[in-house]
């Protein structure tokens, strides 16, 4: 019996019509694809670019040239650029990390809007909902998740809009009397952290509080919740957003502040870059400057197993006793090769102050000569902290701590830290990520952290990032926190383990191809390593933006308690799921590619 006959015998025909007509429907929705007979016209691409003011452009891709051609001079161009982060933002068919073995590689979009305002996003929008697109959005282009790229995509491409405003008394739109003036930055959503760092600090004397890399974007950032080298002291990213203009699924531009749209302001909290619209513009909270910043680099050596574990037991205790607090923050690596190096920064200490802290410390080590051993080039002091990001003043002084954009014509700030080089044109083997509590660091828990950070680095080496963790920061840093999605495991965080590796290259480069076994037991390295600390804490939580590819339960591990929150206002401001990203609020609607409706 077929579905009318049974419908009229039932005599339900008389209510058929009453019934919405998706409720009988089969066919499962799929976007289009430049192969699919309904993939949109050349007229219409053209309205599209009339409608952009001709900011409409093809992608290329840069890689196609080794792919076709490894030894011709477009490829030999190309490998001679690939590793600069800045070459890599100006091309819309790049993205920082080239891809994860067994996960994703780049793809081109088809083509990309080349965006210079919110109209030009939301002409953008408007066309790809009407036609059934998959949009991709890129301002940045750090995802180590593949978020920024997808084949078959309209790409809407934020790199121009990178202006940077200062203002001395900000208020919310529609806060007049509900919140008072303060000192804030607006940020376009193409700019990156590099550009507002001059802006704010260098030129201004203050702070705002962004991301460790130079080279990431200042929206994607906020989004994600964000961590900076100082966020011990001035708290995340994310929860110094006062404003932000936003374009939504329906082609709307948004105002989202604590006064107009606050489910969605909430949101944009940490709530994953990519998800709930296109973010436009950020308004920053600014921050006074203290007169100091500075750093504590060096490796200690130790002679014998038996003697790292004694020295990672003595570190805990240190650590929790003298530097968990608002003055410190970044990295200890903990080798395979029984090393502790320490490359961590302070805030608002002179030289003078630092020293004293880790004079304990480094009495301790004396006192094992040929058991411990302090490599050459410790840095141990503080600088003026306005000049932090000052490429000028650093060169003046002979410190060699960037690498720069040797372009003709490349502007004197393209610059990225040193240390951040091996993250640009990288292929992910593995990476993962754990919020440890601050629990672990009471005298009755020591001995066990300390033997987890060993048994792990038995694997892989382990970071410890102090400053990606709460606990231990002002109150006020901790309460503005919790008013964003970030999960609340943050709050009691002492540190995010990172345990990663990768390498460069890509699928198809004679030469320059991805180890893919290197790169799986790679993979089952940083899994057991990461496991020996899961046995202290298996419910700690993983940061969005650094964090595995294939996440379990990521839901609850990147938003904990927030997401039931985040589902409802995905659901309110984008009900057909426009927006998609990897193990995004909602993406657990779709295919794992984003173009069918599951």
């Amino acid at each position: 019996m077929d579905r009318r006959t049974f419908l009229k015998r039932s005599g339900m025909t008389a209510f058929l019509q009453l019934w919405p007509p998706c409720l009988f429907a089969s066919k499962t929705f799929r976007r289009r694809r430049p192969s699919d007979a309904d993939w949109p016209s050349k007229a219409a691409w053209k309205r599209l670019n009339d409608a952009l003011d001709g900011n409409l452009i093809p992608v290329e891709f840069p890689i196609d040239a080794c792919i076709k051609e490894a030894d011709g001079t477009a490829c030999k161009n190309l490998i001679a650029n690939i590793k600069n982060p800045y070459y890599i933002g100006e091309h819309p068919g790049l993205t920082q990390t080239l891809g994860w073995v067994d996960a994703w590689f780049t793809k081109p979009s088809v083509f990309a809007v080349a965006a210079k305002d919110a109209n030009h996003v939301a002409a953008a929008i408007q066309f790809a909902r009407e036609n059934d697109l998959r949009l991709v959005l890129k301002g940045g282009g750090h995802s180590y998740q593949g978020t920024s790229n997808a084949p078959d995509s309209l790409l809407v491409w934020t790199r121009q809009m990178h202006d940077v405003l200062m203002h001395e008394a900000f208020v919310p739109e529609g806060c007049d009397g509900k919140q008072v003036a303060q000192r804030a930055v607006t940020c376009g959503s193409g700019a990156i952290w590099m550009q507002a760092y001059d802006a704010v600090t260098t030129k201004a004397g203050a702070y705002v509080q962004g991301g460790g890399c130079t080279t990431v974007g200042v929206a994607g950032l906020v989004q994600s919740g964000g961590f900076g080298s100082f966020s011990k002291h001035y708290g995340t990213c994310a929860a110094g957003l006062l404003e932000a203009e936003v374009v939504t699924a329906d082609g709307k531009i948004r105002i989202a502040n604590a006064c107009a749209n606050p489910d969605l302001f909430w949101a944009l909290k940490g709530g994953g870059g990519g998800t709930f619209g296109v973010v436009t513009k950020v308004t920053l909270r600014v921050h006074e400057l203290p007169e100091y910043a500075g750093g504590a680099i060096f490796r200690v050596k130790a002679s014998s197993d038996d003697a790292f574990r004694r020295l990672l037991r003595y570190f805990v205790g240190f650590y929790r006793e003298n530097l968990f607090n608002d003055h410190w923050g970044e990295q200890a690596h903990i080798g395979p090769d029984n090393v502790l190096g320490l490359s961590m920064v302070s805030l608002g200490l002179s030289t003078e102050e630092a020293r004293k802290v880790w004079q304990p410390f480094l009495d301790w080590i004396a006192r094992s000569p040929g058991v411990y051993t302090v490599e050459p080039g410790m840095i141990l002091g503080s600088m003026p902290a306005r000049h932090w990001w000052d490429v000028a003043w650093r060169k003046e002084q002979h410190q060699h701590v960037f690498d720069s954009d040797a372009r003709p014509g490349a502007s004197e700030n393209n610059v990225w830290w040193t240390g951040d080089g091996g993250q640009v044109a990288w292929t992910i083997y593995g990476f993962e990520s754990l919020w440890l509590p601050a629990s672990l660091l009471g005298d009755d828990l020591q001995e066990q952290l300390a033997n987890a950070l060993f048994a792990g680095s038995r694997y892989e080496l382990i970071e410890l990032h102090f400053n990606k963790g709460l606990a231990g920061a002002p109150r006020e840093a901790i309460e503005a926190a919790r008013d964003t999605a970030t999960n609340p495991a943050v709050l009691n965080a002492f540190a995010l383990a990172i345990v990663a590796d990768g390498q460069g290259g890509y699928p198809g480069v004679r030469g320059h191809e991805p180890d893919v076994e290197a790169g799986r037991k790679s993979r089952e390295r940083v899994h057991g390593s990461m496991n020996e600390l899961r046995t202290l804490t298996p419910n700690g939580g993983s940061y969005v933006s650094e964090s595995n590819f294939f996440e379990k339960d990521w839901s609850h591990s990147y938003w904990g308690s927030n997401y039931a929150r985040l589902a409802s206002v995905k659901k309110k401001y984008d009900p057909t799921g426009l927006f998609f990203v990897h193990n995004g609020v909602g993406s657990e609607e779709w295919s794992a590619d984003g173009f069918t409706k599951l």
